[in-house]
């Protein structure tokens, strides 16, 4: 199967198996997914996350996943850039989400950060997906 959203990919299995109450999920590894992975585990929405090699060669990332008195701590994740429509903003644009209680995840070129992170360190970047 083509993947054309690795990330979208990502985010659609973290979603899927919260609905189902599990307690880790794997995904195919990348520095993208990584990275995003980091942010979400920086701002408490993912317990963490560890690589593993497959037989393939192509590594695997095991996600633990975060739940408070039973319910997914992530209650809404949302792609916001996709492939087939980018969607990049500066620093002065960057959307707070849900009034400051969520996060958006930004592909800055410093490195893949928070809204806020960016906005302190004044930089815009591709909005990849959203957190609540």
């Amino acid at each position: 199967m083509m993947m054309n959203d690795p990330l979208g990919d990502m985010l659609t299995r973290i979603r899927n198996a919260q609905m189902r109450g599990k307690s880790t999920v794997k995904t195919p590894a990348s520095k993208l997914r990584a990275w995003v992975l980091d942010v979400l585990a920086d701002e408490g929405y993912i317990r963490g996350y560890e690589k593993a090699e497959s037989d393939n060669g192509q590594g695997e990332i095991t996600i633990s996943l975060k739940y408070f008195e039973g319910a997914p701590v992530i209650k809404e994740l949302k792609r916001v850039s996709k492939p087939g429509r980018r969607v990049y903003m500066a620093t002065k644009d960057l959307p707070s989400v849900r009034n400051g209680l969520g996060v958006s995840i930004i592909s800055t070129p410093k490195g893949v950060m928070s809204d806020a992170a960016a906005r302190s360190a004044n930089v815009g970047g591709e909005v990849l997906c959203t957190v609540f």
